[in-house]
């Protein structure tokens, strides 16, 4: 029975700790999250494009070299 006491008081312990480090936290403003949140989708949209045209580049360069050596 004690050791549900002691569980509880550190669970309690825990969350009032959780809480304590919640209020220390900086926050972003929302013009922050915006251009951050612009950032990611272009660097993404980037990327995939980039990523599917060397796929493209790499599928005919084999395609050739299978060609000429098979």
């Amino acid at each position: 029975m004690n050791d549900k006491i002691r569980w509880y008081k550190k669970l309690g312990n825990f969350l009032k700790d959780v809480r304590a480090e919640l209020k220390k936290v900086t926050w972003p403003s929302k013009n922050e999250v915006t251009s951050t949140t612009i950032v990611v989708i272009a660097a993404t949209v980037f990327f995939g494009f980039y990523l599917f045209f060397m796929d493209v580049i790499f599928a005919w360069v084999i395609t050739q070299f299978k060609s000429l050596f098979g």
